[in-house]
């Protein structure tokens, strides 16, 4: 039977927000830091965090306005206040050097932080996310994103929509797993229905481009990279995927068999190349 490791909420202030982070693991480890996607937060890693503690320091991060981490000025959903607030909460944790694991939009800050704070980043996970995004995926993403109801009448109703609308992320999870994956996106509401933690802005406003080119912040990171991608992501395509380890030599590139967009680090495959990568 596996440990379960003790889990620690810490809240930092930093660039002009509470931040929330979830940490696990002994202090004296090397350190992990986790970021999650455009509408996640930072219990999707729960079981994978579990995992890497028995070896890091881990830490799950709240990006701005999800979870319970403060909400920021409308404007301020980009990808650089996101570079700019990570950068911040790992100088308020006092942390020297990190790995990263970056999943969907969490990858896309890994991406951009790594070639600005070189001397902090040990290694660079990239989780089903490139320079660019598959235009279907994007699609699909702003459709579920933009769409989704304000409200759910009980927890069932929640489930149902992640079934729906996550189908590539957790079609192939139990139910009770699929509940523990959404159940931290809500919270119930004065009225007794459930509502979203995530601020409304992010579905409905157009995040500010960041300032530095993609493909450029790739190629100007220069610590080692593995790139994870869902067999069949509909946002990273196989040719974006391949462009990418022309692009960033000995980029490390695995697949995820059965899986969309985007695989949740618990798959033996990605477990298996996580902890070889992060291994050095």
């Amino acid at each position: 039977m596996s440990t379960t490791y003790a889990v620690r909420d810490i809240f930092v202030e930093a660039n002009g927000l509470r931040h929330h982070l979830i940490a696990r693991g002994n202090p004296g480890s090397p350190v992990v830091m986790m970021i999650h996607g455009l509408a996640g937060q930072a219990h999707v890693f729960d079981a994978v965090a579990n995992h890497l503690a028995a070896k890091y320091h881990v830490y799950c991060l709240d990006v701005r306005g999800r979870g319970e981490t403060a909400w920021g000025p409308p404007g301020e959903y980009g990808v650089d206040t996101y570079v700019a607030d990570l950068e911040a909460v790992r100088d308020a944790l006092g942390l020297q050097r990190m790995a990263l694991v970056g999943t969907s939009m969490g990858g896309l800050i890994s991406m951009q932080y790594a070639p600005k704070h070189p001397e902090r980043v040990d290694r660079v996970v990239l989780n089903d996310v490139g320079p660019e995004i598959d235009p279907e995926g994007l699609k699909r993403i702003l459709a579920y994103v933009g769409g989704a109801p304000e409200m759910f009448a009980d927890m069932k109703a929640v489930i149902r929509y992640y079934k729906e609308h996550y189908a590539p992320m957790v079609e192939h999870l139990p139910d009770d797993q699929i509940a523990d994956f959404a159940r931290y996106n809500v919270r119930k509401s004065d009225s007794g229905v459930y509502v979203w933690k995530m601020d409304p802005t992010v579905r409905t406003a157009a995040a500010p481009p960041a300032g530095t080119d993609p493909w450029d912040a790739l190629k100007g990171m220069k610590c080692p990279v593995l790139l994870l991608r869902g067999a069949n992501s509909d946002v990273l395509s196989a040719d974006i995927a391949r462009r990418m380890v022309e692009a960033l030599p000995g980029t490390k590139l695995v697949e995820v068999p059965g899986v969309g967009h985007a695989p949740i680090l618990v798959e033996p495959e990605a477990v298996k190349a996580l902890d070889a990568f992060l291994a050095g």
